[in-house]
């Protein structure tokens, strides 16, 4: 059987080298960040081994919510691959001793370009802390490893600080859901981020009806679109109102001549719109909310209908 009490064991090391870094955040944490948001060009992530893997993950957090940047191996960026460092850019090295040679050696480079440098490290008196603009402490009492070797809660700690510095900057640059959703166009997520214009039916596929057409025609309509609903315009094709299945059913238990009425006797005045750019998400809390299966899309401002989005619509991009 597993040792579950060594497990848990890890599992509170490394949190309580987490916690640990709270305490630390000071006037440091801040001047990094603005290096990152003031930043004209990349930002390049470098670290060897294990750091490197980490390095690798916080540039591309940085990547997913607007800050350009990418990893460096500082093996290979030695043998070639410093060409890519420009001096408006920003470094991140990661090195818990501060003595990784790897990164030493790109110290002249770094300041002969005139680049920015942020160290994150457990040693605040090495010799990379000493070099850089910025170092930031990631310092951890033990590793969670049974023989205090393999890094662990350090690299916890240091990914820790990345994210920290990640979502920071993100605030600070105003970057808000609308630009997520624009870089992450593919997968699970993806598809919870996009936006109604992309899901609804739109053209001759949207159920459109005027406020003088006859019910006999306004039926058909809603039959052959198969929503259950149809949008009531005027000649400009700006909305009025909407007949449902609803409303259907409720003006025949009144009256048997249903037939005789128009879209504009039996439509609903003022239902809930929406602009083509509301995340899909978005639109799903406003039907659950509202317990309604169709939204009608309007163009802001103009209440022109762009389109009808459907509850299963949504429900088929397979967002949750």
């Amino acid at each position: 059987m597993a040792d579950l009490a060594l497990a848990r064991k890890v599992l509170e090391t490394e949190a309580a080298a987490i916690l640990a870094l709270v305490a630390r955040l000071d006037a440091r944490f801040d001047a990094a960040v603005q290096l990152l948001r003031h930043c004209r060009g990349r930002v390049i992530v470098t670290g060897m081994g294990k750091s490197g893997i980490i390095c690798r993950k916080i540039a591309a957090t940085l990547t997913s919510t607007g800050t350009a940047a990418f990893f460096l191996h500082p093996a290979e960026a030695i043998h070639g691959d410093l060409g890519v460092l420009q001096g408006d850019d920003v470094v991140i090295a990661l090195s818990y001793s501060g003595e990784t040679d790897e990164i030493l050696r790109l110290l002249e480079t770094i300041r002969r370009l005139g680049a920015k440098l942020i160290a994150i490290t457990g040693m605040p008196a090495s010799t990379l802390a000493s070099a850089a603009d910025v170092a930031l402490d990631c310092s951890v009492t033990e590793e969670a490893c049974p023989m205090n070797l393999v890094p662990t809660a350090s690299t916890t700690a240091a990914l820790a600080i990345g994210d920290a510095l990640a979502m920071t900057l993100l605030v600070e640059k105003g970057f808000k859901q609308e630009d997520f959703a624009n870089l992450h166009p593919g997968g699970k997520l993806g598809k919870k981020l996009m936006r109604v214009e992309s899901l609804m039916h739109g053209g001759t596929l949207c159920p459109i009806v005027q406020a003088g057409t006859v019910m006999r025609d306004v039926i058909y309509e809603m039959s052959s679109k198969g929503l259950g609903m149809t949008c009531v315009v005027d000649a400009g094709r700006a909305l009025l109102g909407i007949i449902t299945d609803g409303d259907l059913r409720r003006h025949m238990d009144r009256a048997a001549g249903i037939l005789e009425l128009t879209a504009g006797d039996v439509m609903t005045r003022g239902p809930v719109t929406i602009p083509p750019q509301t995340l899909a998400a978005e639109a799903l809390n406003i039907m659950e909310q509202r317990k309604i299966t169709s939204i009608v899309v309007v163009d802001a401002g103009t209440s022109t209908v762009a389109g009808v989005v459907h509850l299963h619509d949504l429900w088929r991009t397979e967002m949750f």
